[in-house]
């Protein structure tokens, strides 16, 4: 095997790239076959680059941030071998990793949103959107229910909101995701306004970020320990369930499931 198809194998299983600037470690997901879909690959990257921020004291905060069109298309639904049960646990994992994380995460988001994607948001301490942004919970139209990511997603948004976004599925815009409370801030120069929140963090000691974040996120925590495993059961029930395999089938196969009718407007 030649040094440039080494490289090419080395390249092709990146689909995290790590890269630290001015105290703070960018992570961006870079996986454009499947429109940066959760995958177990992405998401065993992302959490090394985690735990890479973690051990590294120069490392003030952690900007998660995405290459194309899409932040997080959701779970990667070509991914059907395995435990469903073993997914959804490793899902859970990443989102705590986030919340857990004793520095700032700031999500940079300009692109689109879907179902476990929103999960990532709502686990972000910080979070803003462009103008390409679009957000969904798109889970019920393929059978299922937002069940792990309701930990991180519900505690961001008002009731209303998950009323409605939960149950249609429908997709909304940035300032739509600040209105609600999903994001921090809906901007036209996403880049612009992110690079201010970075300065403003590079003002806070690392004891004091780390203290804050605790309080923060305490509650949040509180509830993984106690609805994980509930949640963990649902998300594999629903999976393993002929609704959940007959949205996941349409989906792939770009038509409606059996059970849609009316039209559809987005």
């Amino acid at each position: 095997m030649s040094n440039g198809q080494r490289m090419t194998e080395v390249h092709a299983d990146r689909f995290v790239r790590y890269e630290v600037s001015r105290g703070f470690a960018t992570l961006t997901l870079d996986s454009p076959h499947n429109r940066n879909a959760i995958s177990g690959r992405l998401v065993e990257q992302i959490l090394q680059g985690l735990r890479d921020a973690a051990a590294d004291n120069d490392v003030r905060g952690v900007v998660l941030t995405h290459t194309g069109g899409t932040f997080c298309a959701g779970a990667d639904l070509s991914e059907t071998g395995g435990d469903v049960r073993s997914r959804t646990r490793q899902m859970a994992e990443l989102l705590r990793a986030i919340v857990e994380l004793p520095k700032p995460v700031v999500a940079r988001i300009d692109g689109h949103v879907r179902a476990g994607g929103m999960g990532l948001v709502g686990a972000c301490d910080i979070a803003v959107a462009g103008p390409r942004s679009t957000f969904a919970l798109t889970e019920v139209r393929l059978g299922l229910a937002a069940s792990i990511i309701s930990l991180t997603v519900l505690p961001r948004i008002d009731a209303r909101a998950a009323g409605r976004y939960f149950l249609t599925g429908e997709k909304f815009g940035a300032h739509e995701a600040e209105a609600i409370g999903l994001i921090s801030e809906s901007a036209q120069d996403p880049d612009d306004i992110v690079e201010e929140i970075l300065d403003q963090l590079r003002q806070g000691s690392p004891q004091g970020l780390a203290e804050s974040k605790a309080l923060i996120t305490k509650a949040l925590l509180a509830d993984f320990d106690r609805y994980t495993d509930e949640l963990t059961t649902q998300s594999a029930r629903l999976f393993e369930s002929e609704e959940a395999r007959e949205g996941m089938m349409a989906f792939l196969q770009k038509r409606p499931p059996t059970w849609a009718s009316g039209p559809v407007r987005g």
